[in-house]
């Protein structure tokens, strides 16, 4: 008869404590002395656990263990010959075989344990020495258990997930990783992957007390390595599964996740400190960029040079990633995730993406992704079933599946979930640097009736249409983060009327600082698709956003959702030549930039990409070869310049104080006019514009400002044109004491059709705009 294990196994880097001590430290660190699962008593029955793949405390079979007779070393090594002992004082334990692969072998008198490592021979005679991961405490401590069990632990990646760990060591120092899960209901779990011949039976992990959470330390497994959860589920049933804290992959479509160890040096010091947060009171100009189609082949290193050059040319404040979380369906764009802390492996590795956030921050550029806590892939390798039952996603359909998107919804409610999208919020601004979170589709998330039919979702304790758990789940993440992460900001694509969507969390808001304004989006491009001797009978739709445009913080978006799938480009959007096609861009880029909220455009807009976008190939770069696209990107340049020179055009987005029409009922021309100021007391920086859709000149246009002096004008669209056009910029009017448009104050401008103009006071410095030099046509 085998004797049972007795004490457990010494802590990593100190194996030569007594019994007691190594029960201490293992409660310590989070380690339980309650044996659960098949075979945890006699050591027959185990050994049939260990080797049918079910055993759930293999470190109670495994490792060394005090006797009273000795120090029991046992091991699993089913295709050995031969395995024997050396320790650390260079004595040698020859092991015997005991059953189904397991060696055993009795070090008698020994009165303490002792650091150790293995000679193992196989059919070759070869012996080979190795480490034993069996003689390893756990690698989490009863404080980090106690946060993931109750759903707090803001920081969950350090400790699930793959981790590269160093402990040093009687017989020398130890490098390894640590592997840990969450799965509750799991009947047992091993790691396979490149470091063991993907074997699934060789590295059985331990579950650490009721926690559900599964460990095991590897010596030996470095960055780079491949691996898999081998998940035994509540139905008996073994599945490989990718783990969901996996900090790195491979290339898809594999699907094995990877260890990684950032070896990354920031050097963004400047921008880090700098950055004050306060998103509505500073430029926000944010270009929108998938990375798989700006330039077809690039990775994240071409990309920390080519598109860091580009957008720092063009003046962005920002960029925009579409998700950057791995994804195994190119053309889902990355908003079907299946592993949310790994950037995908397509472009490189996590510390290429830090090196591209790291560039653009140098350049003065933010950095904000896309991400996705709506709605989860379906690949059975990643999230879905994982422990063979719905464990990420809500078990009942009527809240866990998505009907419009094909995929699985996270189950809000379940404290370890939202903590898993909470942790991952933090996660990419903490670990990567990133300056904001764009949140996909959460107006699919508060509503429990989003996209279904009656009958086919469940009211909530209220029997509102509310989803309170999604809720909770938003307003915790917003908190979280701003609380952790000073000077980011979380934006929210939402498309209804929900209530304080960008009010605090403490008096009831989601929490967000931005919101999408999709209302104006859509209002604006029904606008433009009208041909401009219709746009008389829609003049509304460019007027109506004013009255809420104070309703919430709002950013205006133009993205990738409005040039794909039919709807063609933006230039296509216009109706008429191509020449009053790309007036019409022109005009409206300008009109974008001086309406209130931050402005987001997606990439290829700024040189009036004619082809509506595709995933699968790069944009239309030959249309900088053409003066007139060319040109519509030196306009985006110096709109972007002006934008930024002028407090007036971003200081009060959010206040009513910071705009005022002049004429917004001058239908019959199809024109606007409107005043920006840059004080609530506006005494401050001005910008008075005038966007003309029609298709006739407005020469001379007499408009009102509220102030005498000379004003000049900063900004003329009509000089972007391919055919060189005259423009007004640079040119300066004075006021005249003649009243106009509710202003003590008058001026005569020429607003040529399809064209917008921009005026500030000279004392305001001609540095604000003006330019007349357009960069040469090529």
């Amino acid at each position: 008869m085998v004797r049972a294990a007795g004490a457990r196994r010494g802590r990593p880097g100190n194996p030569g404590r007594g019994a007691a001590d190594g029960r201490a430290a293992d409660r310590a660190r989070g380690g339980t002395c309650t044996r659960t699962g098949p075979g945890s008593g006699d050591p027959e029955e185990a050994i049939r656990a260990l080797a049918d793949g079910r055993h759930q405390q293999p470190h109670d079979l495994l490792g060394h263990h005090l006797e009273e007779g000795g120090l029991l070393v046992r091991t699993y090594k089913p295709f050995a010959s031969s395995v024997r002992v050396r320790f650390q004082d260079g004595e040698h334990l020859e092991l015997r075989h005991e059953a189904d692969g397991v060696w055993g072998g009795l070090r008698v008198g020994a009165t303490e344990t002792q650091d150790y490592r293995l000679a193992v021979a196989y059919a070759d005679g070869i012996e080979h020495e190795m480490d034993d991961p069996y003689r390893f405490a756990p690698t989490l401590g009863p404080i980090d258990l106690h946060l993931i069990g109750e759903g707090r632990h803001e920081e969950l990646w350090t400790v699930l997930g793959a981790h590269v760990r160093e402990y040093p060591g009687p017989m020398g120092t130890v490098v390894g990783t640590s592997f840990a899960v969450w799965a509750p209901r799991a009947q047992a779990v091993h790691v396979s992957g490149d470091f063991n011949s993907w074997d699934n039976r060789s590295h059985a992990m331990r579950l650490l007390g009721e926690s559900g959470v599964w460990e095991l330390f590897v010596p030996g497994v470095g960055d780079g390595t491949l691996y898999k959860f081998l998940v035994r589920g509540a139905d008996g049933k073994v599945r490989e599964k990718a783990d969901p804290m996996a900090r790195a992959t491979e290339l898809p479509p594999g699907r094995a996740s990877s260890v990684v160890q950032s070896r990354y040096t920031w050097s963004d010091d400047a921008w880090m400190q700098q950055r004050s947060g306060d998103a509505h009171r500073q430029p926000m100009s944010v270009y929108e960029v998938h990375l798989g189609s700006w330039r077809s082949g690039h990775s994240y290193r071409d990309l920390a040079e080519h598109l860091v050059n580009y957008v720092a040319d063009l003046g962005f404040t920002h960029v925009e990633f579409m998700p950057v979380m791995e994804h195994p369906y190119p053309p889902s764009w990355g908003y079907h995730v299946t592993s949310y802390y790994a950037p995908s492996a397509r472009f490189g590795r996590p510390d290429d993406f830090r090196f591209l956030v790291d560039r653009l921050h140098q350049a003065g550029i933010g950095v904000i992704l896309d991400w996705v806590p709506g709605h989860f892939a379906t690949d059975p390798w990643a999230l879905a079933r994982f422990d063979g039952l719905p464990l990420y996603e809500h078990p009942d359909p009527r809240k866990g599946w998505h009907p419009e998107w094909g995929s699985y919804i996270f189950d809000f409610g379940r404290m370890q979930v939202r903590n898993f999208l909470v942790a991952n919020a933090v996660y990419w601004m903490e670990e990567f640097h990133v300056d904001g979170l764009r949140v996909d589709g959460v107006a699919s998330m508060l509503y429990l009736d989003y996209a279904r039919k009656d009958g086919e979702w469940i009211p909530n304790v209220h029997g509102g249409r509310e989803n309170l758990e999604a809720v909770g789940l938003l307003q915790e993440a917003n908190a979280t983060a701003y609380k952790r992460v000073p000077g980011i900001v979380t934006i929210a694509e939402e498309s209804t009327s929900w209530p304080g969507v960008t009010k605090a969390t403490d008096t009831g808001g989601l929490g967000f600082g931005l919101k999408w304004n999709m209302g104006w989006m859509n209002d604006s491009l029904k606008y433009l698709k009208e041909d401009p001797i219709h746009r008389q009978y829609h003049h509304h739709l460019l007027t109506f956003s004013l009255m809420y445009a104070y309703s919430e913080n709002y950013l205006l978006p133009i993205s990738h959702d409005e040039v794909v799938h039919g709807k063609g480009s933006l230039l296509r959007k216009a109706p008429g030549s191509r020449y009053d096609q790309l007036a019409t861009v022109r005009a409206f880029l300008a009109y974008i930039w001086s309406h209130p909220g931050k402005q987001l455009i997606f990439m290829g807009s700024e040189f009036a990409q004619e082809a509506e976008w595709a995933d699968g190939r790069q944009l239309d770069w030959w249309l900088l070869d053409h003066a007139a696209h060319y040109r519509v990107h030196n306009l985006v340049k110096e709109l972007n310049r002006v934008y930024r020179d002028n407090p007036a055009l971003w200081a009060l987005d959010s206040d009513p104080a910071g705009f005022e029409w002049l004429n917004a009922d001058d239908n019959a021309w199809n024109t606007y006019s409107y005043l920006r100021f840059g004080t609530p007391d506006r005494q401050g920086a001005v910008v008075a514009v005038v966007v003309n859709f029609g298709g006739l000149a407005r020469d001379p246009l007499r408009i009102g400002v509220p102030r005498a002096g000379d004003w000049k004008v900063v900004l003329d669209t009509s000089g972007y044109d391919e055919f060189g056009t005259a423009s007004q910029a640079d040119t300066v009017v004075t006021a005249q004491e003649q009243g106009a448009d509710g202003q003590p104050f008058s001026v005569e401008v020429r607003v040529a059709a399809l064209s917008a103009v921009y005026l500030a006071p000279v004392e305001q410095g001609a540095v604000q705009g003006g330019s007349t030099e357009v960069e040469g046509d090529r």
